[in-house]
């Protein structure tokens, strides 16, 4: 694992409070450096490790590893076991759960329709549009002109959405059944 340099923390902390990157000067003056030589080292050094990129006019921005989160290691979620925390590496959260981020958005869910599986009223889900949907997937459809959040169903050439709630009976596309996307991670907030 990379070494992340010890002034990084400082950026971060000026961005979360600013919801700006700091100049070269500022990061000087943080860092307690007086040569501008040694703050473009360092600053080539967190562009090197991915914690920040440059746009075309050479100002800072977040890179892909500036948001992340320290992975500290295993829970279990069985039996209680002894655990050591342990810094595994950092990951971001958009790292973790998106794989096309041109083609994944968030909606918010509203009804019970899906709380057999595990998606409540309130929750976010991260979806993805341009991919294939297959029989088992949680997509968003448009039915009938109306738009909906089930489980993808198709056994032969018949095609039909599910809920993961007993109250709510099968739909069978009377007119056009339009894939929209398919669901790919729930998140909710504590």
């Amino acid at each position: 694992m990379k070494r992340t340099p010890r002034h990084f923390d400082k950026i971060v902390a000026f961005y979360r409070a600013q919801r700006r990157m700091p100049s070269h000067s500022e990061i000087a003056e943080m860092a307690g450096l007086k040569s501008k030589g040694t703050t473009y080292k360092l600053v080539n050094r967190l562009v090197a490790l991915g914690l920040v990129e440059r746009d075309e006019t050479g100002r800072l921005l977040p890179g892909p590893g500036f948001q992340g989160l320290p992975l500290l290691g295993t829970v279990e979620a069985g039996w209680p076991s002894p655990a050591e925390e342990e810094l595994l590496d950092t990951m971001s959260l958009e790292e973790f759960l998106v794989d096309r981020p041109d083609s994944t958005y968030m909606l918010k869910v509203q009804g019970d329709s899906m709380t057999g599986a595990g998606i409540m009223p309130g929750d976010m889900v991260l979806v993805e549009r341009g991919v294939r949907e297959k029989d088992g997937d949680i997509i968003i459809a448009e039915v009938d002109h109306e738009w909906t959040m089930k489980y993808y169903r198709k056994r032969g050439g018949k095609v039909w959405l599910e809920a993961a709630n007993s109250k709510y009976p099968p739909i069978h596309p009377e007119q056009e059944l339009r894939v929209a996307a398919v669901v790919r991670a729930v998140i909710r907030k504590y």
